[in-house]
């Protein structure tokens, strides 16, 4: 089985790179902002709504940066196959959701999300100096990183 996700790519006026740090079953994970593709749902609406659920932020989904071009299996359903697909996006407005300095800095109510769901997320912005594939915990992020520093010099 496949399991198709969509990133975004946000990087701001001062060359930082938004990243989302969740607490997912008990592992930390650091990753590109994004989620799951919907039955009926294209790529680009999928990253729209993703930013949208997870930020309450509207997003102009830019330019096609990287698919997934090997095998990479599911680290939480070994039965299926991972195909990520990365866009850059830009933010159509400020954003508002508090912003971390610091990785995993979940508050009060975040926790609470996690104690009921088990997982929760913030976000925050790495400086570009400081941002590389070691910033980011999925293998397939770890790529589009290198691909970014090589890219964006």
């Amino acid at each position: 089985m496949f399991n198709i996700r969509v990133y975004g790519i946000l990087i701001n006026e001062h060359r930082q790179v938004l990243v989302s740090d969740e607490l997912i079953r008990g592992a930390y994970i650091t990753k590109f902002p994004g989620g799951g593709l919907e039955p009926g749902e294209g790529t680009r609406d999928c990253l729209k709504r993703e930013f949208m659920e997870e930020m309450g932020l509207n997003v102009e989904v830019e330019d096609h940066l990287y698919t997934t071009d090997f095998y990479q299996r599911s680290a939480f359903h070994p039965d299926h196959q991972i195909i990520s697909i990365y866009y850059y996006a830009r933010a159509l407005e400020p954003i508002r959701v508090p912003l971390r300095t610091v990785p995993f800095d979940f508050d009060e109510e975040q926790l609470a999300v996690y104690a009921e769901k088990k997982e929760t997320e913030t976000f925050r912005f790495v400086d570009w100096e400081d941002f590389s594939p070691e910033s980011l915990t999925l293998p397939i992020d770890k790529i589009v990183a290198g691909l970014l520093k090589e890219n964006l010099r």
